[in-house]
């Protein structure tokens, strides 16, 4: 694998928290590179358009984390449960569409993505959102607190690196989308949106029908990225330290605390839109403007395939579905 086509995975995968959407008893789905993954409780469906305008497909069925253990049944815990199986899932997709990616650049076999390619561009985007999200925050609110003592108390500093760390998100998200594929993947992101409206609807699920939802979706993990940066600067300014060694490493390890307790409000919001708790995620919602862009008939075709793919398998399993 090229560097360029490394970094481009890698960009690929910084967004996976942003393309995630869904839960362990709902219809949810993730886009990938000229496709989108769809999951239902007990199966999922990655497809993906080649340049000869197939569409390719793989379909496994999937055993809920909380059936596995029966211990990510429990409210925050479940939470975390859920979200690693759909990185797992994710990953796996991602895979797939970036092997049908090579083949479409007329790339050699042995250039397909492998499994420790994948796990080395998991370390190395790991590693970025640490440095970029926990390290580089906390060193410039330290470095304001030093030139200006209204802001060196532990309130005050844990705010100015919450709001540092906002700025880099959208910073990031900004900058990213003007990339050409990545707008594309967008665009993807936009038609996973709809035709999960569409299913979630009870409307017969086609293109036509697709098209009149909107693209934005409470469930999407664009929304509870920004839930996950607002609790992280409420959790933060309760902890007792005043070192930096000992604040990097408290943010680091209560990265899944943080993000069960934003899995836990988003589901919450998102099955009642008209409460309190609901205007929590109204700002990811505004930022999906970003994160998805309207799909073309096509992209929404994919969708349904992937979506199509993912319900047979469960039907064919057994399994019932919750439509929230």
């Amino acid at each position: 694998m090229t560097i360029g086509r490394f970094l481009r995975l890698s960009a690929h995968v910084q967004l996976m928290p942003v393309l995630e959407s869904g839960e362990e008893i709902l219809v949810g789905g993730q886009a990938v590179m000229e496709g989108v993954m769809m999951r239902a409780p007990h199966s999922y469906c990655v497809a993906v358009r080649k340049p000869d305008g197939t569409i390719v497909t793989e379909t496994q069925p999937v055993q809920r984390m909380s059936e596995k253990y029966p211990l990510f049944r429990y409210p925050v815990l479940r939470g975390v449960g859920t979200l690693g199986q759909a990185m797992s899932l994710g990953m796996r997709a991602l895979k797939f569409s970036a092997n049908a990616a090579l083949e479409e650049e007329g790339a050699p076999r042995k250039a397909e993505v492998s499994s420790w390619m994948m796990g080395l561009n998991i370390a190395f985007s790991l590693g970025f959102f640490i440095f970029l999200y926990k390290f580089v925050p906390l060193v410039l609110a330290s470095k304001i607190a030093d030139v200006s003592p209204a802001l060196s108390g532990r309130f005050a500093q844990n705010m100015v690196d919450g709001v540092i760390r906002i700025a880099i998100f959208l910073a990031f998200l900004f900058l990213i989308s003007r990339m050409k594929d990545i707008r594309r993947v967008f665009e993807y992101h936009g038609a996973e949106h709809k035709v999960v409206f569409n299913y979630e609807s009870g409307k017969p699920v086609t293109v036509e029908n697709a098209q009149r939802f909107v693209t934005f979706h409470p469930r999407c993990g664009t929304s509870f990225l920004l839930v996950v940066m607002v609790i992280s600067m409420v959790m933060y300014a309760l902890l007792p330290f005043d070192g930096f060694g000992a604040k990097f490493a408290s943010r680091v390890a209560l990265l899944p605390l943080i993000a069960g307790l934003s899995y836990e409000l988003i589901r919450f919001a998102a099955r009642r839109q008209g409460s309190l708790l609901a205007l929590i995620a109204a700002p990811g919602l505004w930022l999906q403007r970003i994160t998805t862009q309207p799909p073309g008939d096509t992209a929404v075709e994919v969708a349904i395939t992937a979506l199509d793919g993912a319900m047979q398998l469960e039907k064919a399993q057994g399994g019932e579905l919750v439509i929230a």
